[in-house]
């Protein structure tokens, strides 16, 4: 689903609030930053004040949102550090009978029984052996036993495990394990935090498929090996998907079973916390791809039908399932939900050092319909009134209140949202739901769209730049070619749309060239390189096509014979230097490193001065720097006349034909340009350049 001309660009600038919002306390403050919004002022009133009732309920019953959400010190299992004592206590509100069993207590539903209070809360306590040690050893396997109304047993895994173990080989389920290691065997973080960055770089990656072998990778071995990767290339922030416990692989980490629970496929949870101290040591920005849209069906090792009903976490009936994710939805509008919700985002921050969220699936929270069958024409119609959950509206609110509360200085927020809700990226206390960015989905649909179904001398420029910079004004955006979704099985990754089989036979720098895979280095560069400049307030590229990765993605299932081989990151390809891969990775670091240098994705939006149809040329001016994108396919232009805001003189910062990239070499780096005052293309300025067909190149002053 295209969200297009649903980001609502920048707001008219003739368009006047009639009322000054600009120091509101009633959550209408936005209406002073985008005047469409003020015929919607009263449903902006209503929904912040239901926030600040939240707000005054968890203040009055909790002692303040930060206390609320250390659920995961409260509930679960529990130990004393000083009598080795464990307390367990779960919320399971339609049990009649609770208690917890395991390997400690030989699976004995009458050695340790719960006791419940009022509120649906179970509890017991199971005091230590003699000595003072623990009764429950470490990694043996727990679980809760209940019994409903009907008298019915029911087996759970604990709610708030932090620890579930698969063995594929007896089981597909899971076992929750009660993790309590020695003090010996638990990684004491070395390295601060680094500061939230400007200018973010994301390298969104997937542990599991991040080795070059048909298995799963390791925490470990994506420190050894990614990690450095990562640096090299100059992405300053890493997302990692698929690390609350899923059972199903081949979900790609979007099914949930265990909500405080890191994926054991890949290792240990202290090997988890190894990996975010070492990227924090590099200066990297650590974010948790977090699924709280929705949570997987299961209910033998999930949350569904918890304690024997299906309303307990998630609404009942047909509104608590989603048709299309065959899921559950949660309840919002439940305080111990938010409770539940709100302490899982503190306990990756607090106990694993993330460093902020990218929010899955926020579309389909924000609204009832959950964007199934609904084109956003941004209409501002469509983001208020009967449609929106104002509840998860409204833990959204608080999620971001509470992420930023904790670390305000390093803190980072992201929302996948295709619908362009206003306000969506502006803080809570302006009336926003208080988001640092947004996704901007529109730009891969397009770029997959026109090579899927376009010649290269039919693509529009103007569209293209147009779905590039429509994004909300004053809200922020990330920018991206392609991630996960993109390259997933029935679609393919942009280097195989460019070149497809000719990848498997002509990518040897010891064969000639042909010209499918001239062109497919040359557009692959150019198409990342553009989105990067010109699409947002931040860029993400998905693990392995920063070197042009071929093929797809395809997770090990029933319909592959459960197959491994498309299931991993070939980076042997990138490594050896026969191969051309070698080029996109090293222009993939160019780009990265003079961002880092002249900043443009934290300088205003660009400012483009040229869409040629016929020329297929594009210049804009962004960060300093003066932009010339030639996409012609044979027409290269001698002294080619290019309007510049800047007078004096340019020489080359970034041309991706040098040979170092994998281009011609077309161009003399030892060139400079001189401007001439003269108007051309609403320039003060202009200066004339020689550009390669195929080229991008960064001229700077």
């Amino acid at each position: 689903m295209s969200n297009g001309s649903a980001q609502n660009g920048a707001t008219s600038a003739s368009a006047q609030p009639s009322v000054d919002s600009r120091s509101a306390k009633d959550g209408t403050r936005v209406v002073g930053l985008d005047p469409w919004l003020e015929p919607f002022a009263p449903a902006l009133r209503s929904r912040y004040a239901s926030y600040l009732k939240w707000v005054d309920t968890i203040n009055r019953t909790e002692g303040g949102i930060e206390k609320f959400a250390q659920g995961y010190k409260q509930y679960g299992l529990q130990v004393d550090p000083k009598t080795q004592a464990v307390t367990y206590r779960e919320w399971a509100a339609g049990a009649v009978q609770a208690s917890l069993i395991g390997d400690f207590n030989g699976w004995d539903h009458e050695k340790n029984p719960m006791k419940r209070n009022e509120f649906g809360m179970w509890e017991c306590l199971v005091p230590p052996k003699e000595g003072g040690v623990c009764a429950i050893p470490h990694n043996s396997k727990v679980k809760i036993s209940m019994t409903t109304p009907s008298g019915e047993r029911i087996d759970r895994l604990p709610a708030w495990i932090n620890r579930v173990v698969q063995d594929l080989s007896v089981s597909p389920l899971y076992d929750a394990v009660f993790w309590n290691p020695p003090a010996s065997q638990r990684y004491t973080p070395k390295h601060p935090r680094p500061p939230k960055p400007q200018g973010i770089k994301i390298y969104e990656a997937h542990v599991g498929i991040a080795t070059p072998e048909q298995r799963v990778g390791t925490y470990t071995e994506f420190t050894r090996n990614v990690l450095p990767r990562i640096k090299e290339l100059g992405y300053n922030a890493i997302q990692l998907m698929a690390i609350q416990e899923h059972a199903y692989y081949a979900s790609f980490g979007y099914q949930v079973t265990s909500f405080f629970a890191p994926s054991s496929r890949y290792g240990t949870p202290d090997e988890l916390k190894e990996l975010i101290d070492t990227a924090h040591g590099m200066g990297i920005t650590v974010l948790l791809d977090i699924v709280h849209s929705h949570a997987c069906k299961n209910v033998l090792d999930g949350l569904n039908m918890f304690d024997g009903t299906d309303h307990l976490y998630f609404h009942e009936g047909g509104k608590g399932r989603h048709d299309l994710w065959d899921s559950r939805l949660f309840n919002y509008g439940h305080h111990e939900v938010l409770r539940f919700l709100l302490s899982n985002c503190r306990y990756w921050l607090d106990e694993f050092g993330f460093d902020g969220f990218r929010f899955d699936g926020v579309t389909s929270m924000l609204y009832v319909h959950h964007g199934i069958g609904t084109g956003f024409s941004g209409g501002y119609h469509e983001y208020f009134g009967d449609q929106v959950d104002n509840e998860a509206v409204n833990y959204l609110q608080l999620a971001n209140d509470l992420i930023h509360r904790l670390y305000p200085q390093t803190a980072i927020t992201i929302a996948e949202d295709v619908s362009g809700m206003p306000a969506l990226c502006r803080p809570v206390a302006e009336g926003g739901v208080g988001f640092d960015y947004r996704l901007s989905m529109a730009v891969p649909d397009m770029w997959i769209k026109l090579l899927k179904e376009k010649r290269d001398e039919d693509w529009d420029f103007g569209n293209i730049c147009f779905t590039l910079t429509n994004r909300r004004h004053l809200e922020n955006s990330i920018a991206y070619a392609e991630s996960h979704d993109q390259a997933l099985v029935g679609d393919k990754t942009i280097a195989f749309w460019l070149m497809d089989k000719e990848m498997y036979t002509n990518m040897s720098d010891m064969t000639d060239r042909t010209p499918i895979i001239d062109r497919g280095l040359a557009l692959h560069k150019m198409i990342r390189f553009l989105t990067h400049a010109l699409g947002g307030e931040g860029y993400l590229n998905f693990i392995g096509n920063e070197f042009g990765h071929p093929e797809w993605l395809d997770f090990p299932r029933e319909g592959n014979s459960n197959s491994f081989l498309h299931a991993r990151r070939q980076f042997n390809l990138v490594d050896d230097k026969l191969l051309r891969y070698k080029y996109l990775y090293d222009w993939d670091g160019a780009m990265n490193q003079l961002e880092a240098q002249y900043k443009w994705l934290s300088a205003p939006q660009a400012y483009i001065s040229l869409k040629h149809e016929s020329d297929r040329v594009i210049v804009f001016e962004r960060g300093n720097l003066l932009f010339i994108f030639n996409f012609h396919a044979t027409n290269s232009y001698t002294d080619y006349r290019i309007g510049t805001a800047w007078p004096g003189e340019y020489s080359i910062a970034l041309d991706s034909d040098e040979a170092r990239f994998g281009g011609h070499a077309r161009v003399d780096h030892s060139t400079k340009f001189f401007s001439s005052p003269m108007e051309w293309n609403g320039r003060p300025n202009f200066l004339q350049v020689y550009l390669p067909t195929r080229t991008a190149i960064v001229l700077k002053h």
